[in-house]
C-alpha cells in the first residue's frame, strides 16, 4: 500500500524467533532536475590558492610550536614519560634488545659483503636519530636481512672480488690473491655510499610528502618479495656455513649460478663450520618455537642468539678452531669508531636506482611492522614523518660507515615481548651496542662465521612460513596469489631490485586488466522492494518487461569503454547501429514499393496490393514509373516486430526503456563521456529511452565540463536511484507517453515521384560510436 509523499512509516518488528524488520518509505520520484529543484543544489565555489595557503603561513608561537613536535616527536612523548610505571620495564627490554641487535648487526654485514664490525655501526647509530624524530614507540630500528641483501647485491656488482687481484708470492696455484684490504675498504665505501642515498631519498620523499608511493606495495606482492628473498639470504648463508668458495654473481640467474657453485665446491666443505652452522640452527630454531608456545608463563623471552654466541664463541677460543680445523671466524672488531666519511658521488647514477628500490622496501618493512604495534596499543604512526625519520638515520649511518637501516619483525617482537614501553628501550639497547663497540668487540672475534650465519638462517623462518599463504590467498583472491608467485620467482631469477619492479608493474597491470575488462551484469527487481540484483545470482527475481537494467562494476575511462559498449550490447541484446541500419534499408524499400504500386499506405501499415508481386529490392529508384497515387499525407506505422513485407531482416527489439546503473563507476574521463553519448542516442534513433541512474554527484559535474547535454540527451535522463527510474518509466507506460519501440511512424506524401528522404539514408554519415572511432584511427592514415 503506498502511503502519501513525505510520510515515513515507522518500523515494523515481527514478534518471531529471528526478527524481521520492515520499513517503508513513500516519497516522490527523483530525478536530477526534480532533485535540485526542491533540496536547493548548491554551487561548489573551490577554494583559491591564497584560502589554501593562509592556514599553512600561520607563523604563530603556537603553530611554529606544533610544526616543530610534528618534525621532533620526541618533544610529545618524553615529557609525559612514566618513569616509575615504564623505566624498569624499559631497562629490561633495552638490555635484551641490545644483546640481540648486536649479534643480528654482525651477522647481517656477511649479506652486505662488509667485514662484521660494521654491522654494530648500522646497529648503533639509526637508533640515535629514530629515537628523536620516531613516531613509532615500539620497532627496534636497525638492518633487516632482506634490505642488507639488497644493498650487498650492489656492493657485489661494483666491488666483485675479480677487481682486486694481486700478484702473489706463489702461495697461489694461479699467481695471483685477492687484496682484501682494499675491496673491503672499497666495499664499505659503496655501502656506505648507497646508505646514505637512501637516506636522501627518504628524505626527499617524506619533504615532499608522497609516503603513499609504498601503498603501491601491496600485501601479496611484499609476501612474494621477502620469500624470495629469504631464500635468496638463505642460499647465501648456506656458502658461509658451508665455507666453500663461490664466484660472485649478479643479474638475471645469479642465484641459480651461485647454487652451482655450491653443489661444484661441496667436497671443499669445512666440517667445523659446517657443524657449529647446524648446530646454531638447530637450538635457535628449537628455543624459538619454546618461547612462542611459552610466552605467557615466561616473563622475559630466553635470549638464545645471546647465548649461542657466546658459547660458541668460547669453544671457538678454547678449542683454537681456526688453527687445528680451519675455521673461518670475525677476526677483527676493533674498538671504537671510524671518522665520518662523504659519500662518492661519483657512483651516485650507477646505484641511485637500486637505491631507490631498497629506500622504498626499507621504509615499507618499518612502516607496516609500526603500525602493527600501534594498532596494538592504541597509537598512531605518522608515515611521513616516519619517511624523515629514517632518512636522517640512514644519511648519519651512510656517513659512519654503516648500511641501510630499518627495523625486524623478530628483533622488534623482542623489544615488545620483553617489556618495552618507549623508545627510551631503543636507546638503551644502542647503549648496549655501543658498550660492545668500545670494550667488548674484540671478545667476539674468535665467533665463527658460520655461527652468525646460522642466526640469520634460523630467523629465515618466518618468512619461509609465508609460502603457506599462498593455497589460502588462491581461494580468496587468484589474482593475488598469482601477484605472490609472480614477484617471487621474479626477484629470485632476476634479483631483488628488477624483481620488485617486475612484481609492481605485473601488480598495476592486473589493476588495469580488471578495470578495463570490468564484470558487467543485468539487474532485476527483488519482488516488492526497491532492491535490485545480478539477474545469474537468485532464482525468485525477474525483469521488468520493456525494461533492461545495466551495471558495469569499475569506473569507465577511455581503456574500458569500448568493452563497456560490447558488453551492452551482448547483456542487451541489441546492436543499436546495426537495428538503425536494417529500419532504414526496410523503409527505403517499403518507399520504392509504394511507389510503384504494390504496397499501399495507410493509418493502420503497409498493406500488399492485391495480384502484384512484394518484390523488396529494386534496381534503382530514379527508374520508379508514376503510378496513379493518391496525393495525400499517410502515417505509415511499421510493426518492426512482425513480418516485414520486404525481403529485409531487421532485428527484434523487444525493450522500450534502458537504465546505466552507475553506483560502481566512480569515475569518467573525457573520451568515455564522450562515446557515452553516443552510445546513448544509438538507442535513442531505435525508440530506446536511456537513463543514467544511482550516479554520484562527481559524475554529474563531469557529464556537465564534458557537455554531455544537449537537445537529444537531457539532465532528465539521470535519476537517483534504479527504483526512481524504473516508477518513472512505468508512470510514464501507464499514461501512455512512451511509444512502444516495435512501431516506427513515417508520412509519405504519396503522389511524389522522388523517394522520400530519411533522416538516417545510408549515404549520410549518422554521428555513431563506430563512426567516430573510425575517424580518430583514420587520422593517422
Amino acid at each position: 500500500e503506498l502511503l502519501p509523499a513525505g510520510r515515513i512509516a515507522s518500523v515494523q518488528v515481527m514478534d518471531l524467533p529471528h526478527p524481521e524488520y520492515n520499513y517503508f518509505v513513500a516519497r516522490q520520484i527523483y530525478n536530477k532536475p526534480a532533485f535540485d529543484d526542491e533540496h536547493e543544489r548548491k554551487a561548489r565555489v573551490p577554494k583559491t590558492l591564497r584560502e589554501k595557503l593562509v592556514p599553512k603561513c600561520d607563523f604563530s608561537k603556537k603553530r611554529a610550536f606544533q610544526i616543530t613536535k610534528g618534525f621532533l616527536p620526541i618533544l610529545d612523548w618524553l615529557p609525559q614519560y612514566r618513569i616509575k610505571e615504564w623505566l624498569l620495564s624499559d631497562i629490561i627490554s633495552g638490555v635484551s634488545t641490545g644483546l640481540v641487535c648486536t649479534l643480528q648487526g654482525l651477522a647481517f654485514a656477511l649479506l652486505v659483503a662488509v667485514p662484521p664490525k660494521y654491522g654494530l655501526y648500522a646497529a648503533f647509530f639509526p637508533i640515535l636519530s629514530y629515537f628523536i624524530m620516531g613516531t613509532s614507540k615500539h620497532i627496534s630500528v636497525g638492518p633487516f636481512p632482506v634490505t642488507s641483501l639488497m644493498v650487498g647485491s650492489v656492493v657485489l656488482t661494483m666491488a666483485p672480488d675479480q677487481n682486486f687481484m694481486i700478484a702473489s708470492n706463489g702461495t697461489s696455484i694461479n699467481g695471483t690473491v685477492i687484496d682484501t684490504a682494499a675491496r673491503d675498504a672499497y666495499r664499505v665505501m659503496v655501502a656506505g655510499t648507497m646508505t646514505f642515498l637512501i637516506g636522501f631519498f627518504q628524505l626527499g620523499m617524506g619533504v615532499l610528502q608522497i609516503g603513499f608511493l609504498v601503498r603501491y606495495l601491496s600485501d601479496p606482492l611484499v609476501g612474494g618479495f621477502t620469500t624470495a628473498a629469504a631464500f635468496q639470504v638463505f642460499v647465501s648463508q648456506v656458502k658461509l656455513i658451508l665455507a666453500v668458495p663461490t664466484l660472485n654473481y649478479n643479474g638475471v640467474l645469479s642465484i641459480i649460478y651461485t647454487i652451482i657453485d655450491i653443489f661444484k665446491n661441496i667436497h671443499l666443505t669445512n666440517f667445523a663450520d659446517l657443524v657449529a652452522g647446524l648446530l646454531t640452527i638447530l637450538v635457535i630454531m628449537t628455543v624459538k618455537e619454546l618461547n612462542t608456545k611459552y610466552q605467557h608463563k615466561i616473563p622475559v623471552p630466553i635470549p638464545i642468539e645471546v647465548i649461542v654466541a657466546i658459547i660458541a664463541t668460547a669453544i671457538s677460543y678454547g678449542v683454537n678452531l681456526q688453527a687445528k680445523y680451519n675455521a673461518h671466524i670475525v677476526k677483527s672488531i676493533p674498538r671504537g669508531f671510524l671518522p665520518p666519511q662523504p659519500p662518492d658521488v661519483k657512483i651516485f647514477s650507477e646505484i641511485a636506482a637500486s637505491s631507490f628500490s631498497s629506500a622504498i622496501v626499507g621504509y615499507a618493512v618499518a612502516v607496516s611492522v609500526g603500525k602493527v604495534y600501534a594498532n596494538k596499543f592504541d597509537y598512531t604512526v605518522d608515515g611521513n614523518q616516519e619517511l624523515l625519520a629514517f632518512g636522517v638515520c640512514n644519511v648519519l649511518t651512510g656517513a659512519f660507515s654503516g648500511f641501510l637501516a630499518t627495523t625486524a619483525l623478530s628483533r622488534t617482537a623482542v623489544q615488545v615481548s620483553t617489556g618495552g614501553k618507549t623508545q627510551i628501550a631503543g636507546i638503551l639497547s644502542a647503549l648496549i651496542v655501543l658498550i660492545v663497540i668500545v670494550a667488548l668487540g674484540p671478545l667476539l672475534q674468535p665467533l665463527q662465521t658460520s655461527v652468525l650465519a646460522g642466526i640469520v638462517v634460523a630467523n629465515l623462518k618466518g618468512m619461509f612460513m609465508q609460502v603457506l599463504d599462498v593455497p589460502l590467498l588462491w581461494k580468496q583472491n587468484k589474482t593475488d596469489s598469482i601477484i605472490w608467485v609472480f614477484t617471487c620467482i621474479g626477484s629470485i631469477i632476476l634479483g631483488l631490485d628488477v624483481g620488485l619492479l617486475a612484481g609492481v608493474v605485473f601488480e598495476m597491470a592486473t589493476v588495469v586488466v580488471r578495470t578495463q575488462f570490468p564484470s558487467c551484469s543485468a539487474l532485476a527487481n527483488v519482488p516488492g522492494t526497491d532492491l535490485y540484483k545480478n539477474i545469474k545470482d537468485y532464482k525468485n527475481i525477474s525483469e521488468e518487461p520493456g525494461i533492461k537494467i545495466f551495471k558495469c562494476n569499475s569506473p569507465i575511462y577511455f581503456a574500458n569503454i569500448d568493452f563497456f559498449r560490447d558488453r551492452l550490447k551482448a547483456i542487451v541484446g541489441v546492436d543499436a547501429v546495426r537495428v538503425n541500419k536494417k529500419r532504414t534499408k526496410a523503409l527505403k524499400q517499403i518507399q520504392r514499393l509504394i511507389k510503384k504500386g504494390r504496397l499501399r499506405a495507410t493509418k493502420n501499415g503497409v498493406v500488399s496490393t492485391t495480384g502484384i508481386d512484394n518484390e523488396a529490392f529494386e534496381k534503382d529508384p530514379e527508374e520508379v514509373e508514376d503510378n496513379e497515387i493518391p496525393s495525400t499525407q499517410v502515417d505509415i506505422q511499421v510493426d518492426w516486430n512482425a513480418d516485414l513485407p520486404v525481403k529485409v531482416a531487421v532485428p527484434k527489439v523487444h525493450i522500450h526503456s534502458l537504465i546505466l546503473d552507475f553506483s560502481a563507476a566512480s569515475f569518467l574521463d573525457v573520451m568515455s563521456v564522450k562515446s557515452l553519448k553516443l552510445v546513448i542516442k544509438e538507442f535513442m534513433r531505435i525508440s530506446v529511452n536511456v537513463y543514467i541512474a544511482g550516479y554520484d554527484d562527481e559524475i554529474y559535474q563531469k557529464l556537465e565540463l564534458c557537455d554531455f547535454f544537449d537537445d537529444m540527451v537531457k539532465r532528465d535522463i539521470l535519476f537517483l536511484t534504479v527504483h526512481d527510474a524504473v516508477l518513472f518509466i512505468k508512470l510514464q507506460s501507464i499514461n501512455g507517453t512512451i511509444q512502444d519501440p516495435i512501431y516506427d511512424k513515417i508520412a509519405l506524401m504519396q503522389n511524389s515521384k522522388d523517394p522520400i528522404l530519411l533522416t538516417d539514408d545510408d549515404d549520410e554519415e549518422v554521428e555513431t560510436y563506430d563512426n567516430q572511432h573510425r575517424a580518430i584511427h583514420g587520422l593517422s592514415h
